[in-house]
């Protein structure tokens, strides 16, 4: 009998595990940024609508969030929608934290811009630590 070799994970597996437990430490009920924020990836109502009028399949309601496996949905909607092609780990986990166009702001001298780089950096290094 011959067994297919066991199906490796996504790339954007491991870095949705550590963003997970960045936000949340795994809590699928944890309410953050003072009500805000819900579920294992402490998902804004903003950013879980950007997510499901981009992919409608996703369905439910803003309170699903709170359910890991359509948390996750969410979140890969959102980068589906937002992240460019064949995106780096960073580039994922400075999204998720920053909104859909933090990337553009790497290289900006406005104020507000190296802010909110500088924000989304000390993000991207707990993150890090964590795919270690």
């Amino acid at each position: 009998m011959i067994f297919a070799p066991k199906a490796s994970a996504d790339s954007l597996t491991p870095v949705l595990q550590a963003i997970r437990e960045v936000e949340s430490r795994g809590d699928d009920g944890a309410v953050g940024d003072n009500g805000k924020a819900i579920g294992p990836y402490q998902i804004w109502r903003a950013y879980w609508q950007d997510a499901v009028e981009f992919d409608p399949s996703i369905g439910g309601v803003y309170e699903d969030c709170f359910d890991r496996a359509y948390a996750e949905k969410v979140v890969r909607a959102y980068m589906k929608r937002y992240a460019p092609k064949n995106a780096t780990p960073e580039q994922i986990a400075r999204i998720h934290n920053g909104g859909p166009s933090i990337l553009k702001k790497k290289n900006s001298t406005k104020t507000k811009d190296v802010k909110a780089w500088n924000n989304t950096t000390a993000y991207w290094n707990k993150v890090k630590r964590q795919l270690k």
